[in-house]
């Protein structure tokens, strides 16, 4: 999962022959550990190799052994609405006096 550029965070490229497009700006508003829960869940399910190991951590196994292929998209594609949603949520909230 890739954006097409730094700066352009509309679409991500889930593999070459799809891509998920139209995402809200506001999406990126919802920050899990410093970032957005969006982008922490692109970093999160990238296929990596531990230098030390050698052992290669691939969710797309998870997802093939678990008879779920869609899994990470259909991940990707609810923390997306669950953002959105989220944040247009704590924008209604009453601001907090001490």
């Amino acid at each position: 999962m890739r954006f097409p550029a730094k700066d352009r965070k509309d679409t991500i490229r889930y593999n070459p022959r799809l891509s998920v497009s139209n995402i809200p700006p506001k999406a990126y508003d919802y920050i899990v550990n410093g970032k957005s829960a969006i982008e922490w869940v692109m970093e999160r399910y990238q296929v990596k190799t531990d230098k030390a190991s050698g052992i290669t951590n691939d969710p797309n196994l998870y997802a093939q052994e678990s008879g779920k292929p869609d899994y990470i998209l259909n991940l990707l594609l609810s923390v997306i609405a669950v953002s959105v949603k989220t944040v247009e949520i704590v924008k209604t909230l009453p601001s907090l006096k001490f």
